[in-house]
């Protein structure tokens, strides 16, 4: 260990390939001289949608974005108040819980599963009141949450199911793709996210009505007649003017949340390697399993049950015994060792919540411990098999350096 080498570049925990066939879509959208909604983005969207057995795909310029008008949309359709509760999981990225308050609801916590970190659906049942209206489940880290209980919870007591799927896309649950089972799924296409077009995402729904209300709300509120410049294409008289006289007709107070033709380029491009790229992820992580076998004793490794693929956006951790040493330790020392780390979406922790709600980790104990001794690594197409072997080479020299010795595991 006293050869090793500080890589000269950090090791991030994801970024972006641009490919030669991206960079050709993306030159056509700029010879094209079009640069708002218009057939690249379209297109984008109905094969996002074709990937993720939906019907109908909205696109908009963030994840958060899409989670936000797929709360608005349902408020207004199903005609919910202040105050109404939506039960969102204890561990997820704080967009989740920002758009529920910024619609004038209140995030209820769920805490949950121990070992694939998703919203434990035992535990949702006991959190509903008179006022629970949705359940918001998220699929972290590139695995789906287990839908099937959640949903028959959602029928039981007539509740909306808006799933979080901005870490997941194009792996299954149960045979079935990830995202396929409530009201409305939202996507991220965010930088380091497994489809990435910079910035974006879109939310998916089979249900036409909701459709036209989030594209509606992601274009200012605006009357659906009119949301793209081509929608008068090929109309006259009574119909075109009928267009025409609503250009500027808002029925919503809506968001200018709109995506380009640029990032519809990009996804396009994107969506053509998804199933290579999670196979690389795939083979990515299981060498880094296989390396890490030997620190089971000290470490969670990242875990996927039988009726689960896993994308693995990122490569999870959790220090079983902060006695021989702690998260902070770890870190620090990958990070001084240029392999990038970030915490395991803390969210009940952060300030703005602890002001709000006050400290919640007693009531959610398995996500306290999430939140002080797990983190993550990239597991990503960008890197190569000598990245893998520096990282394992430098988690080799901090347990030497602690004087842990790991058994030698095949």
């Amino acid at each position: 260990m006293a050869a090793l080498k500080r890589h000269p570049k950090k090791i991030g925990v994801g970024g972006a390939i641009i490919t030669p066939y991206a960079k050709r879509l993306v030159n056509r959208v700029l010879n094209s001289g079009r640069i708002s909604y218009g057939p690249m983005l379209k297109r984008f969207e109905q094969e996002f949608a074709r990937v993720c057995g939906r019907k109908f795909a909205i696109s908009a310029n963030s994840g958060t974005s899409a989670l936000q008008v797929a709360f608005h949309a349902l408020k207004e359709k199903d005609g919910w108040k202040d105050g109404d509760e939506v039960i969102v999981p204890a561990i997820t990225f704080v967009a989740t819980s920002n758009v529920v308050l910024q619609n004038g609801l209140k995030p209820v916590f769920v805490d949950v599963d121990p070992y694939t970190y998703h919203i434990d659906p035992k535990k949702i049942e006991a959190a509903i009141t008179p006022r629970t209206r949705a359940i918001a489940p998220v699929h972290l880290f590139g695995m789906s949450a287990d839908m099937d209980p959640i949903t028959a919870i959602a029928r039981k007591h007539k509740l909306r199911v808006v799933e979080d799927s901005c870490e997941a896309v194009g792996v299954s649950y149960k045979g079935r793709p990830v995202g396929a089972d409530g009201d409305i799924v939202c996507f991220s296409t965010y930088m380091a996210h497994l489809i990435t077009t910079g910035v974006g995402g879109l939310a998916l729904t089979n249900d036409p009505d909701l459709a036209v209300r989030m594209k509606s709300l992601v274009n200012h509120g605006r009357d659906s007649i009119y949301v793209s410049m081509d929608d008068d294409k090929g109309l006259k008289g009574k119909a075109r003017f009928e267009v025409a006289n609503k250009r500027f007709s808002f029925i919503s107070v809506g968001y200018s949340y709109r995506m380009t033709e640029l990032e519809g380029a990009l996804g396009i491009a994107e969506l053509k390697y998804l199933k290579k790229n999670i196979k690389l992820r795939q083979r990515y992580a299981a060498y880094l399993l296989k390396g890490m076998k030997r620190y089971e004793g000290f470490l969670q490794l990242p875990t996927r049950p039988d009726n689960r693929e896993h994308a693995y956006m990122m490569f999870t951790m959790v220090i079983k015994d902060p006695r021989l040493f702690t998260r902070d330790e770890l870190v620090a020392w990958l990070e001084d060792w240029n392999v990038e780390t970030r915490y395991m979406m803390p969210l009940i922790n952060q300030p703005v919540y602890v002001g709000m709600f006050g400290n919640l980790e007693p009531k959610y104990p398995i996500t306290a411990n999430i939140n002080h001794h797990g983190f993550y690594i990239g597991c990503h197409p960008e890197m190569d098999k000598k990245h893998l072997d520096y990282i394992l080479a430098v988690f080799a020299a901090f347990f030497k350096n602690k004087g842990l010795v790991a058994e030698n595991k095949k």
